[in-house]
């Protein structure tokens, strides 16, 4: 039971004693005899509230009624357990209406005996709600309402006004229990909307860790693919350089084999200190698209020894980095395989710009090999993965000892500004 239930349920108690009280020392005064101490003082306390419950309860010998003061006392037993039922209103829901009932039954009778009872008998009001399912809390509210009305009617009025009181009070108890159920529906909603809250909180918390758990696996897919687009095709490259330099006798030619063996190696540490940071291709930062594979192209052909005829068709626009990158990765990646596995003599790569696609080929007529085999490498897969995350699709048609075919398309994202 909270803080607040404890002072909430000890106000009640303290409020039905008083006015218990308050009642009771009414009505003692008001059939006490005139002199005599020390009724004079509370007489003179009391100031004109005597000489009204007086008027009120009409003419006759002014004598004490102790049987009313029974009642007080079994009154007062049975505010005792208030503080109790309180806060157990909704789980003893049969228990705390008796106990109400009864405690407006010796409300009437104590009325009947004395007016000054009406004070006590307002206590109804606040127990109504407190005591009461919200359906009949207006049904104790007209309850009470009722005996403190009668108390205060004269004999013989007070059938017209039992007749009165009920044309109003069966409507607003039928108006009170139409409020209460819509009350209850809207609570047991609200109920329901709090459990779905946490149910969607919890499967919330689910959810940012499965996307914290796959935001891992994509950055770890993204570096293995960055390092295998870049710095293990130019280690394979760097390597190819070295035994071609080895195997030649000529200084010059050695050379140039070393020398380009170095720019691999360079560009493999500029890759890699790149990929760590997750930024753009290099050519990409400082040149559009088409100029960045023309520059891949021409090096590659150098490096690999194969010649590579290169077409760009439509009108080229500055696309989205993430589209850029894509193309670009997966143009370095065909001509990486061409020169690992190919051995091809001639190889084409086509860019073309659409209304709504950009579509690249690579096409070779080297060895070729079956797809539909089992792959070892990163290579096809890595591209593919690459092409899907950006919406786009890869096909790729191969036959032993025909060549093979990369198609790569993706949509047309224009960028928001164009690159420097």
């Amino acid at each position: 039971m909270s803080w607040l239930d404890g002072r909430e349920r000890g106000a009640f108690l303290c409020l039905a004693y008083g006015l218990l009280a308050i009642s009771s020392t009414a009505a003692a005064l008001a059939e006490a005899p005139s002199a005599g101490a020390p009724w004079p003082l509370l007489r003179w306390l009391a100031g004109p509230l005597p000489a009204w419950l007086a008027e009120t309860a009409g003419p006759g010998p002014a004598s004490f009624a102790p049987w009313w003061a029974a009642v007080a006392l079994a009154a007062a037993v049975w505010v005792a357990p208030i503080g109790w039922l309180h806060p157990r209103r909704d789980t003893r829901r049969a228990l705390a209406v008796g106990h109400f009932l009864v405690l407006i039954a010796l409300s009437a009778a104590l009325t009947a005996a004395s007016p000054a009872f009406i004070v006590f008998a307002s206590i109804g009001y606040p127990l109504a709600s407190a005591l009461l399912p919200a359906r009949l809390t207006m049904a104790g509210v007209t309850l009470t309402a009722i005996v403190i009305v009668t108390a205060q009617a004269g004999p013989g009025a007070r059938g017209a006004l039992l007749t009165v009181i009920a044309g109003v009070a069966l409507p607003l108890v039928a108006a009170g229990w139409y409020v209460s159920g819509e009350h209850d529906k809207r609570r047991r909603l609200v109920e329901r909307l709090r459990a779905a809250m946490a149910e969607n909180a919890s499967l919330n918390a689910r959810l940012l860790d499965q996307a914290r758990r796959a935001g891992v696996l994509d950055e770890r897919h993204r570096v293995a693919g960055e390092i295998h687009d870049t710095v293990a095709q130019d280690l394979v490259a760097l390597i190819g350089q070295l035994n071609a330099a080895d195997r030649t006798s000529r200084a010059e030619t050695r050379r140039r084999h070393l020398d380009q063996a170095a720019d691999l190696a360079r560009r493999s540490l500029s890759e890699a200190r790149r990929s760590v940071r997750a930024l753009r291709p290099e050519p990409l930062e400082t040149s559009k698209l088409p100029d960045a594979i023309t520059d891949l192209a021409e090096s590659w052909s150098r490096s690999a020894g194969v010649d590579l005829i290169l077409e760009v068709t439509g009108t080229p626009v500055a696309l989205a980095a993430p589209i850029e990158d894509t193309l670009f990765r997966v143009a370095q990646e065909a001509l990486a395989n061409v020169a690992k596995h190919a051995r091809a003599s001639r190889t084409g790569l086509t860019l073309s710009y659409t209304d709504e696609t950009i579509l690249l080929d690579i096409r070779d007529d080297g060895a070729g090999f079956a797809p539909q085999k089992p792959a070892d490498g990163f290579g096809l897969d890595g591209m593919r993965q690459r092409v899907r995350a950006v919406g786009g699709t890869l096909h790729l048609e191969s036959t032993p000892g025909q060549g093979t075919a990369v198609a790569a398309a993706v949509p047309m994202l224009p960028a928001e500004d164009d690159h420097p």
